[in-house]
């Protein structure tokens, strides 16, 4: 074997198989964990509902908070699972979402830009692409296996600036030193239950 051909391997390892506790994302470094993150269809550490799933309906499941911020100017909301074979698949990118909304209805429209009532006001956001190259919500799918969803919401002392439609990268810069507290919701799914 040549000696490009090693380093090749080498390089393919790491994202061979699922990945263990300690190699999940770490939360925005020094950000407070203050933010409440819920789902009425299922706790923190439990199994996502096949509703949610490509198994089912693949709608976005119903999520609420609290505990944001008052100099808060908008949210952002990313789910991810670490466990995909070839690193963190990107499942869902919701931002600049209004701080006073408190929560998300179930099956929010795959649409770039979505408007939906919450705490008795209706709001606007905007979705970007997920991994699987469309707007909006893409539920859990894995190959094989049990995975792990994390849905993350932040608070941000700003707006992102963006349109709609971002990929999950040009929200992440935005968000850079923009962070005033985050939460975090993780379920799991395993396909063939």
């Amino acid at each position: 074997m040549t000696h490009l051909g090693l380093i090749g391997i080498t390089l393919a390892l790491p994202s061979c198989g699922g990945r263990d506790e300690a190699e999940v994302a770490p939360p925005m470094e020094g950000t407070p964990m203050t933010i409440r993150l819920e789902s009425s269809a299922f706790e923190e550490g439990a199994d996502i509902p096949r509703r949610y799933t490509c198994d089912g309906e693949d709608i976005s499941p119903p999520l609420s908070w609290s505990g944001v911020p008052d100099s808060a100017r908008s949210l952002v909301l990313i789910c991810d699972d670490p466990d995909a074979p070839r690193g963190t698949w990107t499942h869902w990118v919701l931002y600049d979402l209004p701080p006073g909304a408190s929560g998300l209805p179930e099956g929010l429209p795959a649409d770039e830009a979505v408007r939906f009532a919450s705490g008795g006001s209706d709001h606007d956001a905007r979705q970007g692409k997920n991994d699987f190259r469309k707007a909006g919500y893409g539920g859990p799918c894995p190959p094989s296996g049990t995975h792990r969803y994390f849905f993350r919401l932040y608070a941000l002392d700003t707006t992102t600036g963006l349109g709609p439609g971002a990929s999950r990268r040009p929200v992440e810069q935005a968000m850079q030193g923009h962070v005033l507290a985050q939460g975090q919701l993780m379920g799991r799914y395993t396909r063939g239950r």
